[in-house]
C-alpha cells in the first residue's frame, strides 16, 4: 500500500479501546485485520495492570507505529543485540505514541474519573465509530461476591476490589457509548448462579442496559444510557431472539486454531449504530498442534537435580529403556520406548534461549524465534515425560496415572487416589501432535506437566514460543518479563487469529 494511502487508512480506521488487555491478543487480532486492502481498526488505548504484560503491550504498540515495517533496530532488539532502552531512545516519537496507547492502570483501584479521562483522551478528535474489547472477570461480579461471602465474618463487599471489575466494564459502556463491544470470558460463567438464577441471564440484561445495571449497584450512571443488542459470534440462530448460554461458547478448534479452547464471546451493537445483522464466524478446517510447532528448532529440557549438561541429559532419558519395569509393558509401548531411546541426541540448539536462530537461512527478517527456552526438571519428571510421550506415540492418546509403571508414579499424597480415578489422573498430559492441543491456560506457568511436548526426543514441556504458536501469536511477538510471567501472559490471552476473525464480524457493523 503506498505510504499516503496507508496513512489515510490508519487515520480513518475505527478506534479500539482494549481493557483487561493482558498481553494484547484481542487487540492484535483487530489491528491485523485487512479488508479490501485496508486496516479497518486501529488500537487507540490498551489498559493492563500487570507490569510484565504491560511491557509486552507497549513493545507491540511500538511495533505498530511503523505500520508493519519496523526498522532493523527492532529486529536486533528481538535478537538481543539492542536493548529496549536503546531501541526506544532511537525512536522517541514512536515510543511516546506507544506509551500513550498502552497504559499500566488497575481498573477499579481509583475513581472511575481517571479511567473516564483516559478513554476521552484516546478518543479525542475522533468523530467516527469505536469499539470496546476486553475480558472482565464476571465471576467476581459484586452481587455474586456478596451472596457467596454473606456469612463470612468481617467481610466488607465494598472493600473487595475484585468485585468491582465487571462493573468497570459496564461503566465504560454507559459513559462512552461505543458503537460495539466484544466481551470474552471463561465458559464457567455459564454455570454460575445467583439466588437460583443463572448469572448469564443477569449479565445479558446488564450488557443490554448498562446504565440500569450501574444504578442497581449504586454507581454513577447517565440518566439516559445506551442500549445494546447482544449477539453470539458463533450461532446465527441467536440473532432474532438473543443468545442463550448454549449459543455463546466459541470452540476455537472449529475456526482453524490449533487448540481446543472454549470461551464465551459476546458481541454488543449499540442501538441505532450500523447494521443489526453482523453475521457469525465461518467454520474452518482443523489445525493440529504438530502443524503449529513442528518447524521450531528442537531443544532439550534442563536438569535441576543433576549437572545440566547434554551428556547427563541424554543418559537420563536413555536410561528409561533399561528400567526393570520395561518387561512388564505391552509390546507397542515397549517398542516405542526402545526405538526413541536409540535416537536420543542432544539438540543443536541445546536448551534454546530468548532468541534462537532459525535452522533455515533467510527465512524472514527475524531469522529466528523468540521466547524459545526450556524449563529445567528433575530427572524423575524427565523419565515420566519420556514414557508419556512414547506411550502417546504408540497409543494415540496421553496416558493417565494408572498407565504409568508404579515406580514412575509421583510421591504426592493423593497420587494413589488419582490412580483409582480421582482428580488429576491426567496430571502428565502429552499434547498430541495429530489433533488440536488442549486449552493453554495460565496453569502452564506452574510445572508444565499438563503440556508435555509430543516429541519424546525433546523430553520436556512446551516453551513459551510453542504455547504462543498454539495461541496463534506471530513469531515476532515478544513476551516480556521472567519466563513464568511470559507463560502466564500467553495462557490468559485470546488467540489473535480468532480475534482477527471476530474483528471481521465486527467490521460489518461499523
Amino acid at each position: 500500500m503506498p505510504w499516503l494511502a496507508q496513512l489515510a487508512s490508519h487515520m480513518n480506521a475505527t478506534l479500539i479501546v482494549d481493557i483487561f488487555a493482558g498481553p494484547g491478543g484481542l487487540a492484535e487480532g483487530f489491528s491485523s485485520l485487512v479488508v479490501n486492502g485496508r486496516h479497518p481498526f486501529r488500537v487507540a488505548l490498551s489498559i493492563e495492570r500487570d507490569a510484565s504484560a504491560h511491557e509486552t503491550l507497549r513493545l507491540r504498540g511500538f511495533y505498530r507505529q511503523f505500520r508493519g515495517n519496523p526498522p532493523q533496530d527492532y529486529w536486533d532488539h528481538l535478537r538481543g543485540t539492542v536493548t529496549r532502552q536503546e531501541l526506544f531512545a532511537r525512536y522517541p516519537e514512536q515510543y511516546q505514541s506507544a506509551s500513550t496507547e498502552c497504559v499500566q492502570h488497575e481498573l477499579g483501584a481509583t475513581s472511575d474519573a481517571e479511567t473516564r479521562a483516559m478513554v476521552r483522551r484516546a478518543l479525542r478528535g475522533h468523530s467516527g465509530a469505536w469499539g470496546l474489547i476486553g475480558g472482565p472477570p464476571c465471576q467476581a461480579y459484586s452481587l455474586v461476591g456478596r451472596s457467596r461471602n454473606r456469612g463470612v465474618r468481617g467481610y466488607v463487599p465494598e472493600e473487595d476490589h475484585r468485585q468491582t471489575l465487571y462493573v468497570e466494564y459496564l461503566q465504560i459502556l454507559a459513559d462512552h457509548r461505543p458503537a460495539f463491544f466484544i466481551m470474552e470470558n471463561v465458559k464457567g460463567l455459564l454455570s454460575a448462579t445467583l439466588d437460583s438464577r443463572r448469572l448469564f441471564e443477569r449479565i445479558m440484561g446488564d450488557l443490554r442496559d448498562p446504565a440500569d445495571a450501574l444504578r442497581r449497584e449504586n454507581r454513577r450512571a447517565p440518566r439516559t444510557g445506551p442500549l445494546y443488542d447482544v449477539f453470539s459470534v458463533s450461532n446465527a440462530a441467536s440473532e432474532l431472539l438473543g443468545p442463550t448460554a448454549a449459543d455463546v461458547i466459541v470452540r476455537s478448534e472449529e475456526y482453524g486454531i490449533p487448540q481446543a479452547r472454549h470461551r464465551v464471546i459476546l458481541l454488543g451493537v449499540l442501538n441505532g449504530s450500523g447494521s443489526r445483522d453482523p453475521g457469525t464466524l465461518s467454520r474452518r478446517g482443523v489445525r493440529t498442534a504438530w502443524s503449529a510447532i513442528k518447524d521450531l528448532p528442537p531443544v532439550r529440557s534442563g536438569l535441576t537435580d543433576h549437572p545440566d549438561e547434554d551428556g547427563t541429559w541424554c543418559e537420563i532419558v536413555r536410561s528409561v529403556a533399561r528400567k526393570p519395569w520395561m518387561s512388564d509393558l505391552d509390546t507397542d509401548v515397549r517398542e516405542a520406548i526402545l526405538e526413541a531411546s536409540d535416537r536420543v541426541r542432544p539438540p543443536k540448539a541445546g536448551r534454546g534461549a530468548e532468541y534462537v536462530r532459525s535452522l533455515r537461512a533467510g527465512c524472514d527478517a527475524l531469522a529466528g524465534f523468540v521466547n524459545h527456552s526450556t524449563r529445567a526438571h528433575i530427572a524423575a519428571d524427565l523419565e515420566r515425560y519420556f514414557f508419556a510421550a512414547c506411550y502417546a506415540r504408540a497409543r494415540g492418546k496421553s496416558p493417565v496415572l494408572s498407565d504409568l509403571p508404579p515406580s514412575l508414579l509421583p510421591l504426592h499424597a493423593n497420587a494413589a487416589e488419582a490412580v483409582r480415578g480421582g482428580l488429576f489422573n491426567d496430571r502428565f498430559r502429552v499434547q498430541l501432535g495429530g489433533r488440536p492441543s488442549t486449552t493453554i491456560t495460565s496453569h502452564i506457568s506452574k510445572d508444565g506437566h499438563y503440556y508435555i511436548h509430543p516429541d519424546p526426543l525433546q523430553c520436556r514441556s512446551l516453551t513459551v514460543r510453542e504455547a504462543a504458536r498454539l495461541q496463534t501469536f506471530p513469531d515476532d511477538y515478544l513476551f516480556c518479563g521472567p519466563r513464568t510471567a511470559q507463560y502466564h501472559q500467553v495462557g490468559n490471552a485470546v488467540p489473535p487469529e480468532l480475534s482477527r476473525q471476530i474483528a471481521e464480524v465486527a467490521s460489518r457493523i461499523v
